[in-house]
């Protein structure tokens, strides 16, 4: 055999298969690499369809918030424009010796009870009763004040859209803002409905005070304006400016705010809403606590029209729809004690100064003196004429030596009696409409009080200690000046200030003395239903709204 003729020492079979598996390896890995691309693409692809979803559930969202909010606007503008020609037929066709038609009156959240006011009836000559209480007078009441102001039942705010609140909201995480002024304040986020200032005579006799017309806030000189974000204030040209006054918090809530009033030593402020009452510390702005009744009716409304420190600020009185008045133990934030008798709703309460008794009006024409203590009625005080279609109570006020209530009603009467024996002392008349808030001035000689007429009045009372400083018409100031309902006043405890809110929106401060508005503030996008003045050093006062805000701010003295 020749060494030529071999045979080859791999089969040619053999590498034909390692060739085709190594084809089948680059293949495979080939599509590995295809398949892991896709892979990458496809999760890219999800990615950003997922953003796309929801950049679409986003612009939803803000198309949704956006329809919301023109819905609102178009409500506020339709309301405004309805209430400035409501203002512009008044204009052209004027009601001589009237107040406010009672088609147009202030009108609060769907539930609220309260009967429209009566038509106006003729003013009769105020009545005096010959005996004022005399002898040592009781313990001191507390701080005087603008208690807050019922709602009356009708169409919703007419200057404002207010919200008509749920039934049953939870208790409302509160926004604080603490504000001063802004500078360089967008004049368009100006509130509407400015009132305008105004002007009086001298005090001695009564006198009615003209209001100017309407001030453009551009117009005034920078001295006498002081603008916020959202607020401003104008102050009158015509005397000499004698305050500043600034924002210092403001608290935001779930519903209408119906009251305000500060504790003795001006450490705490309450807000009464719909289901609950807020407490918060006007120093930290910090809500301190949230009293609501869990046994009380949650399906419905019920708001609560009033609320009163018990001086040792410990407890709190609060009275709502429900004609019942809890005492509440505030540090436990339960209720101590229920007071009941009234038929009608709870609409303003005031506990005397050493917290021994508490005054009480409602809308079945009584107020009531009670020892809240051992829960028991002392006197009743009931309105028991004939010819008066509707003397629901609005308001009191304990005079600041303890021995006098008064108390404003439907009737366009304000009524004096003794806070010891219950004996009725003295009708006051003059108001044209419904008397909303009745408030003393600290030296007890002198009673405020605000109507549906849009004025405020100051009167003279007669008691047997300075009888003869009074001449015949116990009626000293008519306050003009405000454009529409005025629905709360307060007094401050210097007794140099008086302090209204209305249904215009707007706040004014009016010196006593004078009669002269001293400054007017717009700050709120509704009615200002509640104001009240702090007792403490620092001179603070809240306002309440209908545009569901609270509001503390500062007024203190120019100069020395």
């Amino acid at each position: 055999m020749s060494v030529y003729n071999h045979r080859p020492m791999v089969p040619p079979t053999q590498n034909r298969l390692i060739e085709l598996l190594d084809a089948v390896r680059a293949e495979f890995d080939q599509l590995t690499q295809e398949a892991i691309m896709c892979k990458s693409q496809r999760d890219e692809f999800e990615h950003k369809m997922n953003n796309q979803i929801q950049e679409m559930n986003l612009f939803q969202q803000n198309l949704m918030e956006m329809e919301r909010m023109q819905q609102i606007i178009k409500k506020q503008y339709e309301e405004e424009i309805a209430r400035l020609r409501q203002q512009l037929e008044q204009v052209q066709h004027p009601q001589h010796g009237s107040g406010p038609p009672v088609a147009s009156g202030y009108g609060g959240p769907s539930g609220y009870a309260q009967p429209p006011p009566p038509t106006m009836m003729e003013s009769n000559q105020p009545v005096h009763h010959p005996s004022y209480p005399s002898g040592p007078p009781p313990p001191p009441p507390s701080q005087h004040g603008g208690p807050p102001p019922p709602m009356s039942s009708g169409p919703p705010y007419i200057n404002g859209g207010a919200p008509h609140p749920a039934s049953t909201p939870p208790p409302p995480q509160n926004q604080m803002v603490s504000s001063g002024r802004g500078p360089g304040a967008n004049p368009s986020n100006k509130p509407s409905g400015a009132g305008p200032l105004g002007a009086s005579g001298g005090s001695g006799t009564p006198n009615m005070m003209t209001g100017y017309a309407d001030m453009d806030p551009e117009a005034v000189p920078p001295n006498m304006k002081v603008e916020g974000p959202d607020w401003f204030a104008l102050f009158n040209p015509k005397v000499p400016r004698r305050l500043k006054v600034d924002l210092v918090h403001t608290f935001d809530h779930g519903s209408v705010v119906c009251c305000v009033k500060f504790s003795n030593d001006g450490r705490y402020l309450a807000a009464g809403c719909n289901q609950a009452t807020y407490i918060y510390d006007t120093y930290s702005a910090q809500r301190i606590a949230v009293l609501q009744d869990e046994n009380a009716n949650r399906e419905g409304d019920l708001y609560i029209r009033s609320v009163s420190f018990n001086p040792d600020g410990k407890h709190l009185a609060t009275g709502a729809e429900d004609k019942q008045i809890r005492i509440w133990d505030i540090q436990k934030k339960r209720i101590r004690r229920v007071l009941q008798g009234h038929d009608q709703d709870i609409y303003s309460l005031e506990f005397s100064r050493d917290g021994s008794f508490l005054v009480s009006g409602s809308g079945d024409r009584t107020a009531r003196i009670w020892d809240w203590n051992e829960s028991r009625c002392i006197h009743t005080l009931p309105i028991q004429e004939i010819d008066q279609k509707d003397p629901g109570v609005t308001s009191v006020a304990i005079s600041p030596d303890g021995r006098l209530v008064a108390a404003g009603s439907l009737d366009k009467v304000v009524r004096v009696w003794d806070a010891t024996t219950g004996q009725v002392l003295e009708r006051l008349e003059g108001h044209k409409d419904s008397v909303y808030s009745v408030a003393f001035m600290p030296d007890g000689k002198t009673l405020v009080s605000g109507s549906l007429d849009k004025t405020l009045r100051m009167w003279q009372l007669a008691t047997n200690m300075y009888s003869n400083e009074r001449g015949k018409n116990p009626c000293k100031q008519v306050f003009t000046g405000h454009k529409d309902f005025v629905l709360s006043v307060a007094t401050t405890p210097d007794g140099k200030w008086i302090v209204s809110g209305s249904k215009d929106r707007g706040v004014q401060f009016w010196d006593p003395y004078t009669g002269q508005t001293q400054f007017m503030l717009q700050g709120h996008k509704n009615s200002v239903i509640s104001v009240a003045t702090s007792p403490g050093r620092r001179p603070l006062f809240a306002t309440g709204s209908g545009d569901n805000r609270a509001r503390i701010w500062s007024y203190e003295p120019i100069g020395p």
